[in-house]
């Protein structure tokens, strides 16, 4: 195998696997590792060509062992919120001890102002990053068009859709535009010391999603604004765990005063070419 090696952690989850899609277009596979916990979605890995090494956000051990001779890697956040500054330190430390040359992460949108519940955990370990000293670029984030589309079955059954964001609006783009990016970052030099503030060209409101779906799907479906809490209360009512419920209806609340909207045209640069607007995402999702 190479010597210029890349990882991209959480390779088994819904974003990691897309990087590994694209980075595996540029540059050698035998040059790409993915790290998971598990020793199924390792194998699962090598059946694709692919490095596979196990390691725990938990467990600082293993990643020293996991990280052993990678030069450039991705660090996809994890999805313990509440855990994730831990979680994220001891991969920075696993990775300067290994002796890591570059790391991205994936943050959240304008983390450094946002006052979004969520962007705490990214904030400090965007600082964990400056003081590693290691090389770093920071990825940060906005909203996944998939995001807004999770519970489009649900809005279709009931002819509604709900949530807590007022006439805020969302500049989204879909998982596979941000893995793109993530991937020409993690493989090519240059972009040391950035900070890529990550948005999708176009924006939508809740109420012109419920537009959207309602022409492409051709049944109506219309936004319920609700207050806060009540959103929250509707999601544990729906099956969400409590803590997961009001870190989505915060989100919503802070989308409200324009947290997830943005002008950034880094993502579409990274890119090399438009994001996929919400209409794209929508119809293959109703596909």
């Amino acid at each position: 195998m190479s010597d210029a090696i890349y990882m991209v952690t959480g390779a088994n989850g819904q974003l990691g696997k897309l990087v590994l899609a694209h980075l595996r277009r540029l540059v050698p596979a035998d040059q790409i590792l993915g790290l998971v916990r598990r020793e199924e979605d390792a194998v699962a890995l090598r059946a694709e060509g692919l490095g596979a090494r196990l390691g725990d956000y938990e467990d600082p051990a293993s990643l020293t062992e996991a990280l052993q001779g990678v030069k450039r890697l991705l660090l996809i956040s994890g999805s313990q919120i509440g855990r994730r500054s831990v979680q994220h330190a001891n991969v920075i430390a696993a990775a300067k001890a290994a002796g890591v040359e570059f790391i991205a992460y994936t943050s959240l949108l304008d983390a450094a102002q946002s006052g979004m519940a969520l962007a705490a955990e990214h904030r400090d370990t965007e600082a964990a990053l400056v003081k590693s000293g290691i090389p770093y670029a920071i990825l940060r984030n906005g909203w996944y068009s998939e995001n807004l589309l999770a519970g489009l079955q649900n809005d279709l059954a009931m002819g509604k859709h709900f949530g807590a964001a007022a006439d805020g609006r969302f500049s989204t783009a879909p998982r596979h535009d941000y893995a793109e990016a993530a991937a020409l970052v993690l493989s090519a030099a240059g972009h040391e010391g950035r900070v890529y503030e990550l948005a999708g060209d176009s924006s939508v409101s809740l109420a012109e999603l419920a537009g959207l779906i309602t022409a492409a799907a051709g049944k109506e479906v219309a936004y319920v604004d609700l207050p806060e809490a009540d959103y929250a209360a509707a999601l544990v009512g729906a099956g969400l765990p409590e803590g997961f419920a009001k870190i989505l209806a915060d989100s919503d609340a802070w989308a409200a005063k324009g947290a997830l909207q943005s002008e950034s045209k880094d993502l579409s640069t990274l890119l090399g070419h438009p994001t996929e607007p919400m209409e794209g995402t929508l119809r293959r999702a109703l596909a």
